[in-house]
């Protein structure tokens, strides 16, 4: 599927827009800290398991608990309308409206009524809607929408929003803080006084109650809810909650996880309608479906709906950090935006977002509903790539070629001696061959402008293991080693060191020649067939040996292996067991050097080897949770780790993503972790993934040739020479 013109377009225009990039680069830098002081002391893992189970009960039991809460909305003088869709909701507001007579609404944040385009339908009929949230106001003069669920315009310098001011009160503004928002306090003020209807959304829906809970910094959902006569709640149907405590567990979760504040300024209950000045007073509450229900009702899908809406999937994303919400999601941003595109505005809106998540797993990692979006993501891949197709580059790539182990490996073998004219020496710390520059024609695909591209081994790995010599006379443990394309043919050396280190620990290696590619860049296109075929190849190929373990040294590959070959096996009883029982045997090589073997206590005394840096690897850390261990390794081995900025900041490789659909974005995604490398001021950055070592090796190999990437193991065993 070929990228949608207009949608490169602005990714570019997002790309060439530096000042985007550097406002989302300062919030994000800035939220990692002041999130991690946020929940110091807490277990977020706890909180958010807890978060979840209760979701998860609301979603089992919504019809009662709907019927609970508008039973006691309504015996709190609350009327309640159910809209199947936006424009039943709109049209509800719009008629409520004119019934009233109203002509100005004010209104605070609503995310639902950006969904619905409620403005729009308002404005048709002449009745003006007022947005109070400052961040909101701020985009609602510039006629855009919210980049950011929690702060509406958090791609906006001050500078952009003096000029924004200036022009709608007719005067220069200086651009600074206080002044801004003075203009902004002393325009605003009046709406809730003249407005006729105050409308706010809903954090939550308390269905024990019939209440409503609001979680705001501002103040004016209070003035919307309290000060017009009559009050409008527009919310999704999936803002229920069971009681007070539920929504009181949620809010210890919600601004620590949105913004890294420990309570928002605001936290506000509202049952029934409140009294105004002893005049009548009216609460509205529509309750919106708008596509909740379609969610609910997916069993891949619907764990999005435990969503609380923090943004925190946004804030953590180098997608997003790179384009921005208006490029990287539609009304709803980021991880969760894709999902929620997809059901509640289509999957033909939702396609190419769908393919610009990276895959980096940053958003699950820090979602405090414990929301998987990366394997919902991937799900909503796989039915674009049904729909729509995956073009004709993978179509080949998997289904004809990576199926078929025998004609792959040929032609991979191939590839290395037909690569030679493209080739040249390689650059500092490598005898490898690299490639630093294609032909023209390729040069519009950003391949070698900006980084080397790793030759193809001369010898790949499984055909050197036949001549490996391993004299372990008494192993403790047999282990089967999954080597994973980029160490097999890209960097083989990877896999001898392995077997070096493990020899030195007693551990004899088994390599089934076999085994195939793991399939994770088929399942991550979207082509699940392929994905599963792979599986079963690779689950034949090690069950047919007797072994303690497997290991891997990419986090990729393990990942695929533990997760991927049991979720894509699960309906099948022939191979499921099977896919199990290796799963349950298969780890990352450094956690099995570590929490296994203790190697770090075993390597012995070992000579100071200088300074260091790590990158964490994406699928390493939050897919593997393994970051300790390789850090206790290398320390064992004699270097000194010298932690970089945002250690486990994605590389900006994703597979095919760096190549076929993404690159540009990539680009920039890899030019943040080589700032960070080069400013740890070492020679040396250690890493676990041979997809990030292609990445980085490129684009170092381009920014600073003398500074040298390489896998842990192989720096395991250059201590073990040495020594």
């Amino acid at each position: 599927m070929a990228i949608n013109p207009s949608y490169k377009k602005s990714v570019d225009d997002a790309i060439n827009n530096p000042k985007l990039s550097k406002a989302l680069h300062l919030f994000g830098d800035a939220y990692l800290i002041a999130r991690e002081n946020a929940y110091r002391g807490l277990d977020f893992d706890a909180m958010r398991q807890e978060l979840a189970g209760i979701k998860d009960e609301v979603r089992v039991r919504r019809k009662e608990l709907l019927e609970e809460f508008i039973k006691n909305a309504e015996a709190a003088g609350s009327k309640v309308f159910i809209a199947k869709d936006v424009k039943e909701a709109n049209d509800y507001v719009v008629n409520l409206a004119k019934k009233k007579g109203a002509k100005l609404i004010a209104k605070s944040k609503s995310m639902v009524s950006e969904e619905s385009h409620l403005n729009k339908a308002l404005e048709a009929e002449n009745i003006r809607a007022s947005e109070t949230d400052l961040g909101e106001w701020i985009v609602q003069l510039a006629g855009q929408r919210p980049s950011h669920m929690v702060m509406p315009a958090i791609h906006m310098f001050k500078e952009d929003v003096a000029e924004l001011f200036g022009k709608e009160v007719g005067r220069k503004l200086d651009p600074e803080i206080k002044t801004l928002v003075d203009v902004a306090r002393e325009r605003l003020r009046q709406e809730y006084f003249d407005a006729d209807i105050g409308l706010t959304g809903a954090n939550f829906l308390i269905a024990n109650t019939g209440g409503i809970g609001l979680v705001t910094n501002e103040g004016n959902a209070r003035l919307c809810a309290t000060m017009p006569d009559t009050h409008v709640v527009f919310a999704g149907i999936h803002k229920l909650v069971r009681n007070m405590e539920d929504a009181i567990k949620a809010t210890r979760l919600l601004p620590r996880n949105a913004t890294g504040q420990l309570l928002t300024s605001y936290v506000t209950w509202i049952r029934g309608t409140v009294p105004s000045d002893g005049k009548p007073k009216e609460q509205h509450i529509v309750l919106i479906d708008g596509g909740r229900e379609k969610l609910y009702e997916s069993k891949a899908c619907r764990d999005a709906l435990r969503c609380i809406q923090c943004g925190a999937c946004a804030n953590v994303c180098p997608v997003y950090q790179t384009v921005g919400g208006h490029v990287f999601g539609s009304i709803y941003i980021s991880a969760i935006g894709i999902i929620l595109t997809a059901f509640y505005e289509g999957l033909d809106k939702a396609k190419e977002i769908t393919r610009a998540c990276i895959g980096c797993r940053s958003c699950t990692a820090v979602c405090p509903s414990n929301i998987d979006l990366e394997e919902i993501i991937l799900h909503l891949r796989n039915e674009v790539t049904k729909e729509y197709g995956m073009g004709l580059i993978k179509n080949v790539a998997f289904k004809a070629v990576m199926k078929n182990r025998g004609l792959f490996h040929s032609m991979v073998r191939a590839a290395s001696k037909l690569q030679r004219p493209v080739t040249h020496e390689g650059r500092a710390h490598s005898e490898k061959r690299i490639i630093r520059h294609l032909p023209m024609h390729f040069m519009d695909r950003d391949f070698t402008e900006w980084r080397d591209l790793p030759s193809v081994a001369e010898t790949s790995f499984r055909d050197m293991y036949k001549d490996i010599k391993q004299e372990v006379t008494n192993p403790k443990y047999k282990v089967g080693f999954f080597v994973g394309c980029g160490a097999d043919f890209v960097y083989p050396e990877v896999g001898t060191s392995l077997i070096k280190v493990l020899n030195a620990l007693d551990v004899e290696v088994v390599f089934p020649q076999k085994q195939n590619c793991c399939g994770i860049p088929a399942l991550y296109s979207g082509d699940t067939g392929t994905g599963v075929d792979l599986a079963k190849q690779n689950v034949e190929a090690f069950t047919e040996h007797n072994l303690d373990y497997v290991l891997s040294i990419c986090p990729t590959c393990t990942m695929g292996v533990k997760r991927d070959f049991c979720e894509r096996l699960a309906d099948d009883p022939e191979w499921s067991p099977k896919a199990e029982a290796l799963a349950a045997k298969t780890m990352d090589a450094s956690a099995f050097l570590e929490n296994v073997l203790g190697a770090s206590q075993k390597l012995g005394e070992a000579h100071e080897l200088g300074e260091i840096t790590y990158h964490d690897s994406c699928h390493l850390k939050r897919g593997n949770n393994v970051h300790k261990e390789p850090r206790a390794l290398l320390s064992a081995s004699g270097f000194e780790i010298k932690e970089m900025k945002n250690s486990d900041r994605c590389c900006g490789f994703g597979g095919t993503y760096s190549f076929l659909s993404h690159p540009q974005i990539s680009k920039q995604i890899t030019h943040d972790k080589v700032e960070a490398i080069k400013g740890a001021n070492v020679k040396t950055v250690a890493m676990d993934c041979p997809g990030c070592m292609i990445m980085l090796k490129g684009a170092m190999g381009k920014a600073n040739p003398n500074i040298r990437c390489a896998h842990t193991v192989e720096l395991m065993a250059e201590a073990l020479d040495n020594k």
